[in-house]
C-alpha cells in the first residue's frame, strides 16, 4: 500500500515540477523584445495608380519582376477577378491586430530558443490562390498570401481537393507561418530510408509544438479533432503495421506519398483503415518518436537537430501504448 501511495505522489510530484517548469520558461518568453508590423501591400496593390506605383515598387521590389512593364501591374489591380479578390479579402481581413498579436508570441519563442534568428519583415500578398506557396520564408520576409485563407467553403477553392483547402482558414497562418520556421531549422531531408523521413518531419512538429504552445495539436499537425483522435486511438496499429511490413529502413520512394505527404488519405492498402485514416500518419508517428527521444535523453535542442535519424529511434525507447 505504501508503494502505491509513493507512486502517486511521484507522479503527482512530477506534474506539478513540469507544469512549474514550462510556466517559468513561458514568464521568460514573453519577457523578450519583438517588434511585428504586419505590412498590407495586399491593400496597397488595391489602390494602385501609375501615380503611387513608382513609391510601391521602390518599397517592395521584390514582388515586381523587372520583366514585366508598368502597364501590366496597373491592368492586374483592374483586373475583374482581382478587384474579386480585393473584396473577399476585405471582407474578412479588415483588420489583422490578433494575427499580429499572435506572430508577435510566435517570434518570442522562436527567439527563446534560438536568439540568433531576427524577426522577419511580415508582408500580407494576393497570390491568385496559390495554395502551393500560401506561406513564404525567405531572405528575412515572411509573405502571407491572404487569398488562400478566405475558410474552407469559399468559392473561390471550388475544384480544390477537400485534404487542401481544409487547411484554407484564417486560424491556419501561425500555424504555417510556425512550419516554415520549424522546417528552416531542420534543414533538408538527407537520409533516404522511411526512418529518416519520419524522424525529420517529427522534428519539425517537436519544433512546432515549442514555438506553439497554446495551439492544439490537430492544428499543429494541420488535422481536424477528428481526425487527431483518430491517430491518437489508432497509435499502436499504425506502428504496428510500420514493423510488419518492415518499412522503417526501406528506401521505397512510394512510402512518402502514402504516410508523409498531404494526400486524401494514408494508403495502408485495408479497405477498413483507407476509409478512417487521415493523410501524414507518419509525421505523427515522427512527432512521437522524437518527442520521446527528448524526454529519455539528456540532450539540448540543438543537439536533436544535428542527430541522426537511426540514433534518436534507437535511444527514443519509443514503444506506443494501446488506447
Amino acid at each position: 500500500m505504501n508503494s502505491i501511495k509513493f507512486l502517486k505522489f511521484t507522479i503527482v510530484f512530477c506534474i506539478l515540477f513540469s507544469c512549474s517548469h514550462e510556466s517559468k520558461v513561458e514568464k521568460e518568453i514573453v519577457k523578450i523584445p519583438v517588434n511585428i508590423k504586419i505590412e498590407r501591400f495586399d491593400q496597397s496593390f488595391a489602390e494602385l495608380t501609375r501615380e503611387n506605383l513608382p513609391d510601391l515598387k521602390e518599397n517592395y521590389p521584390f514582388l515586381f519582376s523587372e520583366k514585366y512593364a508598368d502597364s501590366v501591374w496597373i491592368n492586374k489591380s483592374k483586373d475583374t477577378i482581382q478587384l474579386e479578390i480585393n473584396d473577399e479579402i476585405k471582407k474578412i481581413f479588415n483588420d489583422l491586430s490578433e494575427e499580429e498579436e499572435q506572430l508577435k508570441s510566435l517570434f518570442q519563442h522562436v527567439k527563446y530558443y534560438f536568439p540568433e534568428i531576427k524577426e522577419p519583415r511580415v508582408i500580407t500578398i494576393t497570390s491568385d490562390v496559390d495554395y502551393r506557396n500560401k506561406v513564404v520564408l525567405s531572405k528575412g520576409l515572411l509573405i502571407i498570401a491572404l487569398d488562400t485563407y478566405l475558410g474552407t467553403d469559399h468559392h473561390f477553392y471550388e475544384g480544390i481537393q477537400k485534404y487542401l483547402k481544409q487547411n484554407f482558414e484564417r486560424n491556419q497562418i501561425v500555424s504555417d507561418a510556425a512550419s516554415m520556421y520549424a522546417k528552416n531549422r531542420v534543414g533538408p531531408i538527407r537520409d533516404r530510408t522511411f526512418m529518416g523521413n519520419l524522424v525529420s518531419f517529427g522534428k519539425e512538429l517537436y519544433l512546432k509544438d515549442l514555438f506553439l504552445p497554446n495551439n492544439s495539436d490537430a492544428r499543429k499537425m494541420g488535422y481536424s479533432e477528428e481526425q487527431y483522435a483518430w491517430v491518437v486511438a489508432n497509435e499502436e496499429e499504425i506502428w504496428r503495421y510500420f514493423i510488419d511490413k518492415q518499412l522503417l529502413y526501406s528506401t521505397d520512394g512510394e512510402l512518402m506519398p502514402r504516410f508523409l505527404y498531404p494526400a486524401p488519405f494514408s494508403k495502408f492498402y485495408l479497405e477498413e483503415i483507407d476509409n478512417e485514416a487521415p493523410d501524414r500518419v507518419g509525421q505523427f508517428i515522427g512527432w512521437k518518436i522524437v518527442a520521446s527521444y527528448m524526454k529519455n535523453n539528456d540532450v539540448s535542442l540543438r543537439q536533436l537537430l544535428l542527430e541522426d535519424a537511426e540514433t534518436i529511434f534507437n535511444k527514443s525507447k519509443y514503444k506506443p501504448k494501446r488506447q
